[in-house]
């Protein structure tokens, strides 16, 4: 039988996900779903053992967190991108400087412009274009805290209890 993972191999030899492989990993997760054995997945989709079907399954328990999260992310996107346009909006606008509830003007009559706030719409900016960059994850972190490491170990090991068959040894 023909190797199904040979096309999802780089030029180096290394794996890489594609949407056959991606389709496949679903197909191993249905059928641990309906209580195969990691080593019936290998057998029955071709993989090479029963630890690269484990895999197979994390992978599409990954993927299907993916879906909800990004259309989090893409409403969180469509309001920042909405906030942001107003703050411009609102830069664009030279509004009057106002003192004691009267428009202040200079010498010929002419109303002097609030210069305060468009600097606060400046900072509304920045922060929005902050946001931005959090939820999208493009500035790195300066430090990883131990509680995050912590999470994060915690996050692995449930995965693992979620694909894990108590009757299936996967180290062998």
């Amino acid at each position: 039988m023909a190797n199904p993972n040979q096309d999802a191999r780089d030029g180096n030899g290394r794996y890489t996900r594609n949407p056959q492989t991606a389709e496949r990993d679903g197909q191993a997760a249905e059928l641990r779903a309906q209580g195969w054995t990691y080593q019936q997945i290998a057998d029955e989709l071709g993989y090479a053992d029963k630890r690269t079907a484990l895999e197979a399954c994390r992978r599409a328990i990954r993927d299907a967190c993916v879906g909800p999260g990004k259309a989090l992310v893409d409403l969180e996107v469509q309001r920042l991108e909405a906030m942001y346009d107003r703050v411009l909006d609102i830069l664009e606008q030279d509004q009057p400087l106002v003192s004691h509830g009267r428009i202040v003007k200079d010498d010929t009559g002419a109303a002097l412009v609030d210069e305060e706030l468009k600097l606060k719409a400046i900072d509304r900016a920045l922060r929005t274009r902050e946001s931005f960059r959090k939820l999208l994850g493009l500035d790195a972190p300066s430090r990883v805290s131990v509680e995050a490491e912590k999470l994060g170990r915690d996050i692995a090991r449930l995965l693992d209890a979620a694909t894990e068959d108590p009757g299936d040894d996967t180290d062998a």
